[in-house]
């Protein structure tokens, strides 16, 4: 598939391209039946998987959060998403939500959970079983981690769906525990599933290549050690998402979303040099494994992701060297102690 052009001049520009939906979009939503509820819409990808979801026609698109930023609430409100304010973890809460036949659940806990500990074991072990229970008929699509995975060898293909599991740190292991739990409630209830396994989603605003293009830019050190990546370009994560729903069944399925290339930071780095003008600063040297994941079945299944790593670089190039707005949220994929 021919690479598509991404030419940003501004954040609105940029929302339009990421929630255009294509027809292959288009043709997955017309066949969802009832409500598409967004348990965790507040999030990075929430908003703009709200937006592309409504212009795809979906019938009814609900968003849940706890809605601390009011102008994302507003935001929502505006492109014809239902709010609901609702914090996830307490008592009753999910109980007093509407019932929907299709429930992307989106809601965990990374950034932050080195020192809250029991907090991202709630969100992301125990509030998955929750959620199981209380939309026992609903088809789910779970968006999980592909930090559930063991380290693979670098450069290399990454894991596949049967691949060895080695969450490393509290958070991954929370998130293999949430999966545990939600696949045990779909096994024993019936209930349609997918877990999708989620590496890093890329744009602008926040991603891998953003960190790397702020450090390129400010000629800040970039350490090497994770020296191989996957990235996604937000818009084609957000267009998969929306077509995994037939997937859902009983046992759970299982499916990566990532980009099919293996990406060595390096390389990276120096090709954001050369657009930006910089030379980039390194340390230390590549380990022999990463966190990669293998996409064959995601590509096989629903065809290559419109936008590329060339295209995600210049357009994240770009917009630094504008002082394009960033979301302050470093993905911290360098960390290999799984502390987030």
């Amino acid at each position: 598939m021919r690479e598509r052009e991404v030419n940003m001049v501004s954040e609105a520009a940029l929302i339009d391209d990421m929630t255009t939906p294509t027809p292959e979009v288009v043709e997955a939503v017309r066949q969802l039946d009832g409500p598409i509820l967004l348990l965790g819409v507040s999030g990075k990808m929430g908003p703009t998987l709200a937006e592309l979801l409504v212009r795809a026609g979906a019938q009814q698109v609900v968003g849940v959060a706890r809605f601390t930023d009011a102008a994302k609430r507003r935001y929502l409100e505006d492109i014809g998403v239902q709010t609901i304010a609702c914090d996830l973890l307490a008592d009753e809460a999910l109980k007093e939500l509407p019932d929907a036949p299709n429930v992307l659940f989106l809601a965990g806990f990374k950034f932050g959970a080195t020192g809250n500990e029991d907090e991202t074991w709630a969100m992301n072990t125990a509030l998955p079983g929750a959620v199981m229970a209380r939309y026992a008929q609903s088809r789910i699509v779970y968006v999980s981690s592909g930090n559930v995975y063991a380290y693979a060898k670098a450069p290399g293909p990454g894991s596949a769906e049967d691949g060895d599991l080695g969450p490393v740190g509290e958070y991954a292991q929370s998130r293999l525990g949430g999966e545990r739990v939600a696949e045990y409630a779909s096994r024993v209830r019936g209930t349609p599933l997918v877990i999708v396994r989620l590496f890093y989603a890329t744009e602008p605003r926040y991603g891998i290549i953003r960190d790397l293009a702020d450090k390129v830019w400010q000629q800040e050190p970039i350490d090497l050690t994770m020296g191989y990546v996957n990235q996604i370009w937000q818009g084609d994560a957000n267009a998969y998402l929306c077509r995994f729903f037939p997937l859902c069944d009983s046992p759970a399925d299982v499916i990566n979303l990532t980009g099919p290339d293996t990406l060595s930071v390096r390389e990276l780095a120096e090709q954001l040099g050369k657009i930006m003008g910089k030379t980039p600063c390194f340390t230390g040297t590549e380990a022999p494994d990463a966190l990669l994941g293998d996409s064959r079945r995601l590509c096989a299944e629903f065809g290559s992701p419109r936008v590329g790593p060339e295209q995600m670089l210049r357009t994240v190039a770009e917009w630094v060297m504008a002082d394009g707005l960033s979301l302050g949220k470093p993905t911290k994929y360098e960390s290999r102690s799984g502390q987030f």
